[in-house]
């Protein structure tokens, strides 16, 4: 995909995840030339998956990377609005909130006090509840018969985003290359293997790659909120699809999928039984970046001139993404800084 010739590159972005489509969407906005080059293309990497929660974490022992989640979280209807009305294509985004089922009593008296958190830290901009199950098709089984109800968690289908994104940006006049020069300003959001060179470049390990597993079942709930059991999250999608997912591998044999599918497929109908005769209709496996921090790692690469980086978006990139461009784009075209304390490379 390419768009039109440009004589020079204001900013070049290394990657065309959804860090670095995120990024270039913000600079080319404020009318910055911006060029981004991916040997794979749009969404080659662990972006290109299936599941597409943009879900919180729970609301209690807050700290700098949930405020920065919630914010970006709020952000995120208008944000994709704006790159739909670019591209003319949808990126499958609805905020429709998210179900968890609680085991016990205990689980249903920490549920209620994080209750009590939300109300003061989510500012009234978005609810925590507890809620009693009511038995639907595509709810959890709740041993209990309550569940936490949130209504900031939202979905979008991660390769119809990655993709509005590129067309959003391309009529914004950037190009998108498979090769080519990095000219001016360059940002790096290459994942692992980003990962992998700072690591080099400053002589401690920042981050590794962590595999994922995901599914896409054969089920048509558009409008149902997703669900959190386990850690597993099941995402209905607007095309009739539900995503299950996903796996987090330390140690794997390959990258490509294998029968811990299988598994994760077990959980999700063991969670909702509705689920036990869809098809599965596709398989997915990537290796994520996951910083050391397991928060981004934003800001200036540390003894680079004019190199930045936006990488570490593991599990929560789509969620993190419309605030960690916006911060980026700033922080690259007009020089201020807003990156938060615990995302910044630090030299040795």
């Amino acid at each position: 995909m390419r768009g039109a010739t440009m004589a020079r590159a204001d900013v070049t972005i290394l990657g065309a995840g959804i860090f670095g489509l995120s990024i270039a969407w913000a600079c080319a906005k404020r009318g910055a030339r911006v060029r981004v080059i991916d040997p794979g293309g749009v969404g080659a990497g662990s972006s290109g998956g299936l599941v597409g929660a943009l879900s919180p974490h729970v609301p209690e022992a807050w700290n700098t990377k949930k405020a920065f989640q919630f914010g970006s979280l709020l952000m995120a209807g208008d944000w994709w609005a704006e790159v739909v009305a670019a591209s003319g294509r949808s990126a499958g985004y609805a905020r429709l909130g998210r179900l968890q089922p609680l085991a016990d009593q205990a689980a249903v008296d920490l549920a209620r006090e994080r209750a009590a958190s939300a109300a003061k830290l989510w500012q009234g901009k978005a609810q925590w509840e507890v809620v009693p199950a009511t038995g639907g098709a595509l709810e959890p089984r709740s041993a209990t018969g309550w569940l936490v109800r949130d209504t900031l968690a939202a979905r979008l289908s991660p390769r119809l985003a990655l993709e509005s994104l590129a067309v959003a940006i391309l009529n914004r006049g950037a190009t998108l290359e498979r090769s080519g020069e990095s000219v001016g300003t360059v940002v790096h959001a290459t994942g692992v293997a980003g990962l992998a060179a700072l690591s080099e470049s400053l002589g401690r390990k920042v981050g590794t790659g962590v595999k994922g597993q995901a599914l896409a079942l054969r089920f048509t709930a558009p409008d149902a909120p997703q669900i959190l059991v386990d850690g597993l999250h099941i995402v209905p999608h607007a095309d009739g699809t539900v995503a299950v997912g996903s796996t987090s591998e330390r140690d794997w044999q390959s990258e490509g999928p294998d029968g811990q599918l299988d598994g994760l497929l077990a959980k999700a109908v063991d969670a909702v039984p509705a689920l036990g005769e869809a098809e599965v209709v596709a398989r997915w496996a990537g290796v994520r970046p996951r910083a050391a921090s397991r928060a981004p790692v934003l800001g200036a690469w540390p003894g680079r001139p004019g190199h930045f980086v936006a990488n570490g978006g593991f599990k929560i990139g789509f969620g993190m993404a419309p605030g960690v461009a916006e911060v980026m784009a700033e922080l690259v075209l007009e020089g201020r800084d807003w990156v938060p304390d615990g995302f910044r490379l630090t030299a040795p």
